[in-house]
This record gives structure tokens, C-alpha cells and sequence, in this order.
């Protein structure tokens, strides 16, 4: 599903912008980190999508971040604060959005003055094998990022539901109409990171 439509806004496509993408799940074969695949490949021109997974960063606990933040957490807070935008494709789970996003999230939110999130223009996209496409855990996320004063992309979104039938046994996303539509969605996301350049 691609709602909003793309913005008449003139990409200035010589200007670069390094996004950072990452998918709110550790499960190798996830329909949202061959999504967040699927973005680096389709990215237009000017846009390098870097791409980081969850896997090293534990459970927010004040306890370990007053020792100092765990390395996992270091370097993706480092990652965050070098790209110009993030790209995040959230799973759904039970209505919302995963514990390990909401986690990296909470970690990228710290310390409250000073986060690499704050003033981040941030866009989300979303996959699920249900018929809502990610739409309560994408809509959970816009609420957190009002917290952390970052950008999120209102318009357009993508909702990719019954993600089983878009992508194939190795990842790939193989449906046109997904790949045409995620496409307008990071011309879109270009534009506004320029915004805010």
C-alpha cells in the first residue's frame, strides 16, 4: 500500500546524502531487512543507504549506561549522528512496534540533550505478511520520534502487506508494483532530508 503520493519538489539529485537504514527485527530472513535491502538497491542518485542491524545492542538499562554505553550502542548512536537521514522499516508485532526497535530507539534517545536523534529527519517504512502492512507499528514509532524532536516523514508512507507474496526465498524483492512504489517513497525521502541539510 502507497499512500500520499510524492511531493512536486525538485530533488537537487547532485547533492548527496548518506542515509542510515536499519529493520526492527533480528530475524535473518525478515521481510523488513530484505525491505531495507531493497531500498539500498533502488535508492535514486545522490542517496547511499548504509544499513546496520540490532543484533549487538542489549536491553536499555540506565545501570549499564552510567558505566558507559556498550559498544554495540556506541557505534550505532556514531552511525546515526555521521548520516544525514534514517530509513527505518519497522515489523508489527501484537499491534505495534517490536521491543527491538522501541529498545534501539531508547538508546539512540539518550542522553536527552545532545541525542543523535534529535533534529534527525527520519522516514519509516514497514512489511508484514497481515493485511495493515506495519500501519500500527509505523504509527507507535511517529509517536516516539515527537519525543526525540526528529523529522519523521509524514507523506508518502508504504505498507507493504501480505510481504510473503512480495519477496522471494532469498530475500529479493520481486514484486513491480512494491519496488515502483518504494522507489517514489526514497525519491520522496530525498527531498526531505534536503530539507533539513
Amino acid at each position: 500500500m502507497f499512500t500520499g503520493g510524492t511531493p512536486a519538489v525538485h530533488i537537487r539529485r547532485m547533492t548527496p546524502i548518506k542515509v542510515l537504514g536499519f529493520a526492527g527485527s533480528l530475524r535473518q530472513a525478515s521481510y523488513n531487512r530484505a525491505l531495507i535491502r531493497a531500498a539500498q538497491r533502488l535508492a535514486p542518485e545522490g542517496m547511499s543507504v548504509d544499513v546496520v542491524n540490532l543484533d549487538a545492542i542489549p536491553l536499555y538499562n540506565s545501570d549499564i549506561e552510567a558505566q558507559g554505553d556498550p559498544a554495540g550502542v556506541v557505534a550505532f548512536k556514531q552511525a546515526i549522528a555521521a548520516a544525514d537521514g534514517v530509513l527505518i522499516a519497522t515489523p508489527e508485532y501484537n499491534h505495534g512496534v517490536p521491543g527491538v526497535m522501541k529498545n534501539a530507539i531508547d538508546w539512540a534517545s539518550r542522553p536527552p540533550r545532545g541525542a543523535p536523534l534529535g533534529d534527525k529527519p527520519v522516514g519509516l517504512i514497514g512489511a508484514s505478511p497481515g493485511m495493515t502492512g506495519s500501519a500500527r507499528g509505523q504509527s507507535q514509532l511517529r509517536q516516539a520520534f515527537e519525543f526525540t524532536n526528529s523529522y519523521c516523514m509524514p507523506q508518502p508512507e508504504i505498507l507493504v502487506y501480505r510481504a510473503h507474496e512480495k519477496f522471494d526465498d532469498t530475500g529479493q524483492l520481486t514484486d513491480e508494483t512494491t519496488a515502483k512504489y518504494l522507489t517514489a517513497y526514497l525519491v520522496a525521502f530525498h527531498a526531505w532530508v534536503l530539507r533539513f541539510k
